[in-house]
């Protein structure tokens, strides 16, 4: 990908009400995933490892830990003088209807940004999406066809998610046809919601889809152009994981716990990168027990802890049993407790001597600095 030539931007709340347990107070950027990482941490460092180095993160609400974790984007090295990384709020001005509801009035809101730079292209992506993806051979793939959009999109069973495209293609790897569904339709190709196109067209088709009050990005912008336009799709590979509710949260997340899933996510040629927090190396106590566990760097374990994701900070107390959990930043579980099938958020208490248990496919759920 040329350098300096790809405008990248990012849904930072794109989907938040798939997730409400966790974005409640939080965008669906800001979510924590994988003991030390956020979800936007995945599409900013694609598109830093693909050469990008000006990226709009567009925001709605809930956004002060979003601010907090991206900072000026150093992590990413995004703190430059030129180019960088760049919040983009609510705005409310002349034809723009400040906090947004749809895509397309987000787009509106945030286009006096757009036009001001000069890249010759564009790439968006939503926060949900858990991939490690080599955005230069979508642009690859892009200039090769000629097409005037392409789509990323993966094969399987598209996620549970309001407004999700389905696909069908020509043998040149057009698209013939799409539809939109709510989720779970089986063995299809369905979108990943990354768009490539160039700058010039995406301001054409927000201008127009706000003057005729379109709302629906997918209808409105990309099946309404399906013949007019050339539109192309490019197959994800590699780990690529939508999270549309808590319990695919959950599921993707022990996925993790897996060496090989983990060494198809985090590849040393796309390094994922995040905010560092300066803490000690964990700590295990005499007579405690970790057994196939991911545990970030300030926690302490002084239990049993076995098939579980411990974020920074946890603590696990003596005599304390956590299994098939996701304990997030400085969870405390005291001593004697019983813990199975939990997710807690941040700051979260349990108790001594407490016995929580979920099921896997419906995990228990503790909130931000809740005492049980």
């Amino acid at each position: 990908m040329k350098a300096n030539s790809v405008l990248g931007i990012i849904y930072s709340n794109a989907y938040d009400t798939a997730l409400p347990e966790l974005t409640g107070l939080r965008t669906m950027g800001s979510v924590p995933f994988a003991g030390r990482y956020r979800l936007i941490d995945f599409p900013l460092s694609n598109m830093v490892n693909s050469g990008i180095s000006k990226v709009g993160v567009i925001t709605k609400s809930n956004y002060r830990s979003l601010m907090d974790h991206l900072g000026a984007g150093k992590p990413w090295d995004l703190s430059r003088k030129l180019d960088g990384m760049f919040i983009l709020p609510p705005f409310s001005g002349a034809g723009a209807s400040g906090v947004y509801q749809c895509r397309i009035e987000a787009l509106y809101g945030s286009l006096g940004f757009i036009k001001r730079c000069t890249d010759e292209y564009v790439v968006m992506c939503d926060c949900n999406v858990v991939c490690n993806m080599d955005l230069g051979r979508l642009f690859d793939a892009h200039r090769a066809s000629g097409a005037d959009i392409t789509i990323a999109y993966q094969h399987g069973t598209a996620p549970a998610l309001d407004d999700i495209m389905t696909f069908s293609f020509d043998d040149g790897g057009r698209i013939n046809g799409a539809s939109v569904f709510n989720g779970g339709t089986e063995d299809t190709d369905f979108s990943l919601n990354i768009f490539l196109m160039r700058k010039s067209l995406l301001e054409r088709l927000v201008t127009e889809a706000a003057g005729l009050k379109m709302l629906d990005f997918e209808t409105d912008v990309i099946i309404r152009n399906l013949g007019a336009l050339k539109i192309h799709g490019f197959k994800a590979d590699g780990y690529t994981r939508v999270i549309d509710s808590l319990q695919s949260y959950y599921s993707f997340s022990m996925e993790l716990l897996d060496s090989g899933v983990r060494a198809g996510l985090f590849r040393p040629e796309g390094p994922v990168y995040t905010k560092p927090r300066d803490s000690m190396p964990a700590f295990y106590a005499w007579g405690s027990d970790a057994k196939n566990c991911l545990v970030a760097s300030g926690c302490v374990i002084e239990g049993e802890v076995e098939n579980s994701i411990l974020f920074r900070g946890a603590h696990v107390s003596a005599g304390a049993s956590v299994k098939n959990s996701i304990l997030l930043q400085d969870t405390f579980i005291g001593a004697n407790a019983k813990v199975s099938c939990v997710i807690t958020d941040k700051r979260a208490v349990i108790r001594p001597g407490r016995n929580l248990s979920g099921a896997e496919n419906y995990p228990f759920f503790v909130g931000k600095e809740i005492v049980i």
